[in-house]
């Protein structure tokens, strides 16, 4: 059993890691908050608007769980509701329409499976998304800060380039939702994570991301700084990108793809 892939679960939940609001308050400047999905209300857990990066005008979104009890209380930790991802797909349409590139910040075990997110639709919102996010036709870029659960964290990764910090994870459900479906048992969680491929290499080898970032001097200023630069120069490349949206499709239908043997 790999008991590291475990470990990596633990660290991208440590509430000492930064969040998203932490990102986009050191990697932006001048970020101006937008609120709303303008049909049923807004939730903090996905927080949104129109930053500078540089001298480049961006749509920033991002999934924040807090780092105090009562901040994680405030944004569900994490666990969006329909609406939240109802305001991430209005401003991303905002982006397209005024051409601003969008820049996404994933951090979630899950959209919130409560019972008033499902009679508000939750289900379709984040398919909407995924097949909005697959036409956009401007830049974007999904980074995986921490945890990447399920069609909740992948509503905001139908990215152009999707990024994992080191010690991030992304799968289709959570060791301990994955333990109690196979073996009933959520204390086999251990277990299931060994199973899923959640790692950042995982992802890497399977062709699920493209780039892993270092957590060399996170939370400082120095990390921040590097993450803004290699933000600046791949929305710098595929700005001049004339098929993002053919390439965009032919990264998503390229996954789990294997060669035909003929014999």
């Amino acid at each position: 059993m790999n008991t590291a892939a475990f470990e990596r679960v633990k660290l991208a939940r440590d509430s000492q890691r930064p969040t998203g609001l932490d990102y986009i308050r050191n990697i932006f400047d001048g970020f101006i908050e937008l609120h709303g999905d303008r049909r049923f209300g807004d939730d903090p857990a996905i927080v949104g608007g129109i930053a500078m990066l540089g001298n480049l005008p961006v749509t920033v979104i991002a999934i924040e769980k807090g780092h105090t009890a009562k901040e994680r209380s405030f944004c569900n930790f994490g666990a969006p509701n329909p609406e939240g991802y109802r305001k991430a797909l209005r401003l991303m349409k905002q982006a397209e329409k005024f051409g601003r590139p969008v820049i996404c910040f994933v951090d979630t075990s899950g959209a919130y499976c409560g019972v008033g997110a499902e009679k508000r639709g939750q289900g379709q919102a984040i398919a909407e998304n995924l097949m909005e996010m697959s036409t956009l036709c401007v830049p974007i870029i999904s980074v995986l800060i921490g945890e990447g659960g399920s069609g909740g964290a992948l509503a905001l990764a139908v990215a152009d380039r999707v990024w994992m910090l080191q010690n991030s994870v992304y799968s289709v459900i959570s060791p301990e939702g994955c333990a109690s479906i196979l073996w009933k048992n959520a204390a086999k969680a251990e277990t299931a994570a060994s199973c899923l491929k959640l790692t950042a290499e995982d992802a890497k080898s399977l062709g699920v991301i493209e780039k892993i970032l270092s957590e060399k001097e996170i939370g400082k200023s120095e990390f921040y700084d590097r993450i803004r630069a290699l933000l600046a120069k791949e929305i710098e490349e595929l700005t001049e990108e004339p098929e993002l949206v053919g390439n965009r499709y032919d990264r998503f239908r390229s996954i789990g793809r294997t060669a035909v043997v003929k014999e």
